[in-house]
């Protein structure tokens, strides 16, 4: 992915649910050129959406970390 291109992360995040790191989205919205009061709009709402990104990454690696520490199931059906 392209990490500048907002249209190629939207088409991303659509296609495969991934969401862009949020570094990237800063770097878009400062490469966007944006007028003041569109500017502090988009601020408020990656706020909110770097808040939730930082919440969901630290539950995923919980969960995965979880996962990852159990051994497979398959490999004691297999013996």
């Amino acid at each position: 992915m392209d990490r500048f291109d907002p249209a190629l992360a939207l088409e991303e995040l659509n296609e495969e649910a991934r969401l862009p790191n949020p570094v990237h989205v800063r770097d878009m919205m400062l490469r966007a050129h944006l007028d003041p009061e569109k500017s502090l709009e988009l601020n408020r709402q990656f706020t909110d959406y770097q808040k939730h990104f930082g919440e969901a990454l630290k539950i995923g690696k919980l969960l995965l970390g979880e996962l990852a520490a159990r051994k497979p199931i398959s490999s004691k059906i297999c013996k």
